[in-house]
């Protein structure tokens, strides 16, 4: 027999599916407080990391490309067999989703960019590249090629304490492919999809200043301002929640 709670968890008509794609140089571990939320909150929550980051930085290559990541989305959605998906992409995980969407948007229910990168058919993320990450990139050619290592944690908003700790303690080099290769979709961008950007403001990140303006100028698009950083995650776990909770 279930509890009452159980019940109504089990019953509950706004429990959503979200699948969070995390950004460059991050894993799926930097979502764990927002999923933790969002899963009090009874939906049900995928953290995938992408071939090459996190725990999965073992499998570092020079193969590694932008489609690398789409693929790596789209086996969740197919193994796990989701519908309906809330699909939420964070900074550079931004041109994941939109790869994922241009590929499988029969599964997905909405796609919510967090502070993310809005890359156009035939764009790359070095496109955007902040002065300090370009020198990141060159420096890592430079030594031969090896794959990039990450900026410290103030380069993602994160002042100095726990959080940043934290922060720096997980990051894990980028394999260049993810940066240099182009997003290719064949769909406009959303593939009609309804779409929702959330805009970490305090301070605005200048690697997204131009998706911010682009964001904004699409009608058909909801946009949300939150004051947290551009890695809101890790500082604004439950404001992150929230947001995506009534937005999905």
């Amino acid at each position: 027999m279930y509890s009452d709670s159980q019940r109504d968890f089990l019953m509950n008509e706004n429990k959503n599916v979200f699948v969070l794609v995390h950004g460059g140089w991050h894993g799926g571990w930097c979502w764990r407080r927002v999923a933790d939320q969002l899963r009090m909150k009874g939906h049900d929550v995928f953290t995938p990391t992408l071939t090459g980051s996190g725990e999965r930085a073992h499998l570092m290559s020079s193969g590694i490309t932008m489609q690398t990541g789409i693929e790596d989305v789209v086996g969740v959605l197919e193994a796990e067999e989701l519908e309906h998906v809330t699909l939420v992409g964070h900074s550079a995980g931004a041109a994941v989703v939109a790869g994922v969407a241009d590929r499988i948007p029969e599964r997905i229910a909405s796609l919510i960019w967090l502070d993310g990168l809005i890359l156009k058919d035939g764009e790359s993320l070095r496109t955007y590249f902040t002065e300090t990450q370009e020198a990141i990139f060159q420096a890592g050619l430079e030594a031969g090629g090896i794959p990039f290592p990450a900026p410290p944690p103030q380069g993602f908003g994160v002042p100095t304490g726990a959080d940043a700790d934290w922060l720096e303690r997980r990051l894990t080099p980028q394999p260049f492919g993810t940066a240099s290769s182009a997003l290719q979709i064949r769909s406009p961008l959303g593939n009609g999809l309804p779409c929702t950007y959330i805009a970490c403001v305090n301070p605005p990140h200048p690697f997204v200043a131009a998706s911010h303006s682009f964001a904004q100028a699409q009608s058909h698009w909801r946009w949300r301002e939150i004051s947290a950083c551009h890695d809101a995650m890790i500082t604004d776990p439950v404001m992150v929640a929230d947001a995506l909770h009534q937005l999905a």
